[in-house]
């Protein structure tokens, strides 16, 4: 039986996951997908969000800025590619600029330090030079950052995983049962026992939520899509543009990723199907539109793929976190959307002191906050190249030519805890595949080495698990 057990391994539960490794306490994590970070925590923004926009006094608000304050620490622990790069939020119209100070005064009295400054239309030319003609003035914010959200979650993941975390994944809850003293998880492979339940599982928190308890929640999957672009065009903007909400709407987000791309985006729309992530041509031709409010030109040319993702958008508006209040020792962790990847850091900080409250475990005097990210051979100089290379011949053969991965980070990716299993497993853990080409020339050697390393044969390989084979069939052994 375990102490606990988390379900949904997520940015949100990876980060519970690792502020319970630092207990003597046996931890579980279950995941209904062959991954980490197979839901909302694969397709969002990136942004490490300032803190400013959540109303004060709400969980949203606390927990963004605890969360922002976090990430330097994190990253230096746990190697995952973040930066500071600073955001703005745009005002289109004069009359409103007087919004811009009212979000300023948000942030500080959401505890945002008093950095922010309202700035003109020329102050924002200095900094961002292809802002659009629209652009009256802007509210800067140079807490915010941006980051790589899966790479996040995978480095939390195998800290948590070498600290002692059990990981079961392609593991479904079906059903929950309440036994005195612990919960009882029929899931797809057998029964769990534990006497704590964390419920991270996202979309489907309400799900799992109203198995137990009478007090019932109803979690809306609101989609939001993106468009991405290619490298060349990832100096656009060096900051995260924003858009002050108008008559019009929210409007879209204008930033640079963590790996030099650019990205618009996301849409906002609700859905029924709690697994669409669809694109539709319609949704990109509204983002692309609503972008030219922030820039004066949107490469469109240099997109290289769409995507989508879910956010767990709970009807009350606020994270709900915290024991349910007739199911003692089921701990609800739901309705987490943005500036949930910001919060994540301080959701874990704040249920590990709900269980730490709960059972008093001594701590993991063995705990090691470390762990090291794959070596990136298109980051090294040739000096560091050509050591690597003495070490393991691997990382002199390149696989995927548009972002510089070599085989031997794809084998480590899958060697790792938690190891990649998919090509999608090896494309967040190494970014094969991630390039321009969108893993036109790199997939083929990508199966062949997943089929080396697991053992299995190359139509077995899947791009993300289920039933996504990528080969069907050798056409050599079909031809009689």
């Amino acid at each position: 039986m375990f102490d606990i057990t988390i379900i949904g391994a997520g940015v949100t539960g990876c980060a519970i996951a690792r502020e319970l490794s630092k207990y003597n306490l046996k931890t579980c994590v279950i995941e209904k997908e062959i991954d980490v970070a197979s839901g909302t925590s694969k397709a969002n923004s990136g942004i490490v969000h300032a803190g400013e926009d959540p109303m004060p006094g709400t969980l949203k608000a606390k927990l963004n800025v605890r969360g922002n304050q976090m990430f330097d620490k994190l990253q230096e622990e746990l190697e995952f590619p973040f930066k500071r790069n600073g955001s703005l939020v745009l005002c289109f119209d004069k009359d409103k600029m007087g919004e811009l100070e009212e979000l300023r005064e948000r942030g500080i009295n959401n505890g945002v330090p008093d950095t922010m400054r309202v700035i003109n239309r020329e102050e924002v030319l200095k900094i961002e030079p292809n802002i659009s003609e629209h652009v009256v003035g802007a509210l800067t914010l140079p807490t915010g950052g941006i980051v790589c959200p899966y790479e996040l979650t995978i480095a939390l993941a195998e800290n948590a995983s070498t600290n002692g975390v059990e990981f079961k994944l392609e593991t479904q809850v079906n059903g929950i049962e309440k036994r005195e003293d612990r919960y009882v998880l029929q899931t797809s492979k057998g029964d769990i026992e534990t006497k704590i339940v964390i419920n991270a599982a996202g979309v489907f928190g309400d799900d799992l939520n109203n198995m137990v308890s009478e007090k019932k929640y109803h979690i809306i999957p609101r989609r939001g899509e993106y468009c991405l672009f290619d490298k060349s065009v990832g100096n656009t903007v060096s900051r995260t543009l924003f858009q002050l909400p108008t008559k019009m709407g929210k409007g879209v987000l204008v930033t640079p990723t963590v790996d030099g791309n650019l990205i618009i985006g996301p849409s906002a729309n609700n859905m029924e199907n709690k697994e669409d992530v669809s694109t539709t041509r319609e949704i990109m031709e509204s983002i692309l539109e609503k972008s030219k409010m922030s820039i004066k030109e949107v490469p469109m040319r240099q997109i290289i793929t769409s995507f989508a993702g879910l956010r767990a958008h709970e009807v009350d508006g606020d994270f709900i976190i915290g024991e349910a209040e007739d199911a003692k020792n089921f701990i609800n962790v739901i309705g987490i959307e943005s500036p949930g990847l910001t919060s994540a850091p301080a959701i874990g900080e704040m249920v590990r002191d709900i269980i730490v409250e709960k059972l008093s475990p001594e701590k993991n005097e063995n705990f090691n906050p470390i762990r090291k990210s794959i070596p990136k051979f298109r980051e090294m100089n040739n000096d560091e190249r050509r050591e690597i290379i003495k070490k393991d011949k691997g990382y002199g053969k390149i696989v995927c030519r548009c972002e510089t991965v070599t085989e031997g980070e794809i084998r480590e990716a899958i060697r790792r805890p938690i190891g990649a299993k998919t090509l999608d497993g090896v494309k967040r853990r190494t970014r094969a595949g991630m390039g321009r080409c969108q893993s036109g020339f790199c997939s083929n050697r990508i199966v062949d080495i997943l089929a080396e390393e697991l053992n299995i044969s190359r139509e077995e390989v899947t791009k993300f698990g289920r039933k996504s084979n990528l080969l069907v069939e050798n056409i050599k052994d079909s031809i009689q």
